[in-house]
């Protein structure tokens, strides 16, 4: 059991990669049975607008056609040189998306200054969206930044398309996680902080927030780190989220054991939970551990651990039934 979807280890190298914003019904590209034939590509390529040549790209990264793409990222970059409008300037940077070029993208935006605004606003988005895209952590948080005016909370209630479902919808996050998210992935694990702490909501994001904080400060400030986990706690308390209090209470126990102390508090605090919840697995992870055990014993555990699907494993529990947890199980006293 972790308490993120990815490591740190892994989120410093993994960030979300946003997708191009899904078109309108009547505008969607047409998703062909074949690629475009080669005499009408080198139609578009010489002679075809901006709409055609993002259409073009779009067949081509939907065919695998790297020479083609090459050949149009190539094009895009002088179709609509410098002094444009700020339609053609964005219509131009979203083609180079299409054709997978988001680092060419930057290049394009500097061809129009927009004045505060929505063409501002359309202008940063544009400009995160290719800077994620390209992993540019630096760029993309600095477009964010700029999109809040300095300040993350105003993030908070910004949906940024990361990914799209298995039925081609968009998949948002908060631009205030996001934000966070690449401040991780460059290194700035402070700032990541500040930006988690900036948060307003309460419940279960404020405790995956307040959580994640208190796992970045885990060795910048060990001592800051403990407040926050028992705020977490309490956040998923109030919604009832137990199987993300089990989580926080493993970490909790983790960076106590690395910071040399005994976990005995967070180990039996996370046995009262896991007992109300009638989590098995992690009662077999705890009692696994156990000085008490025999070789035999422990043996034995670690064949269940290993066994997720077999009579008694963890993967059968399914959600645990809700009840009202009294205080004891988030006591401080073990």
């Amino acid at each position: 059991m972790g308490f993120l979807p990815l490591s740190l280890t892994l989120l410093l190298a993994a960030t979300p990669i946003p997708v191009e914003e899904p078109r309108l019904q009547n505008d969607a590209a047409p998703v062909l049975e074949q690629a475009m034939a080669p005499e009408a590509f080198e139609a578009v390529l010489l002679e075809g607008d901006l709409p055609a040549l993002e259409l073009a790209c779009a067949d081509a990264a939907q065919f695998g056609l790297e020479e083609r793409l090459r050949l149009l990222r190539n094009r895009l970059m002088e179709v609509a040189p410098a002094p444009q409008p700020f339609a053609v300037v964005m219509a131009n940077a979203r083609a180079l998306m299409q054709c997978k070029a988001p680092d060419s993208v930057p290049v394009v935006l500097s061809r129009y200054g927009p004045a505060p605004g929505q063409q501002r606003r359309e202008w940063l988005l544009l400009s995160w969206r290719a800077a994620a895209a390209a992993l540019d952590q630096e760029r993309a948080i600095l477009a964010l930044l700029r999109l809040a005016e300095g300040d993350p909370s105003r993030l908070e209630a910004e949906a940024l398309v990361v990914g799209l479902d298995d039925g081609g919808q968009p998949l948002t996050r908060s631009g205030l996680d996001v934000l966070a998210d690449h401040q991780i992935a460059n290194g700035d694990a402070a700032e990541a902080v500040i930006t988690l702490l900036a948060g307003r909501r309460t419940g279960e994001a404020a405790a995956r927030r307040l959580g994640l904080a208190s796992e970045l400060l885990g060795e910048l400030e060990p001592e800051r780190s403990g407040p926050l986990l028992e705020a977490a706690l309490d956040q998923a308390a109030a919604v009832q989220a137990w199987n993300l209090a089990e989580d926080l209470l493993q970490l909790q126990l983790t960076l106590e054991l690395e910071n040399g102390g005994s976990g005995d508090r967070p180990r039996e605090r996370l046995r009262r939970l896991a007992t109300r919840v009638d989590d098995r697995f992690t009662l077999l992870d705890l009692d696994r551990d156990a000085p008490v055990l025999t070789p035999g014993q422990r043996e034995q555990l670690d064949q269940e651990l290993r066994s997720p699907r077999a009579p008694g494993g963890h993967a059968a529990l399914g959600e645990s039934e809700a009840f009202e947890a009294d205080a004891t199980v988030f006591s401080a006293q073990p």
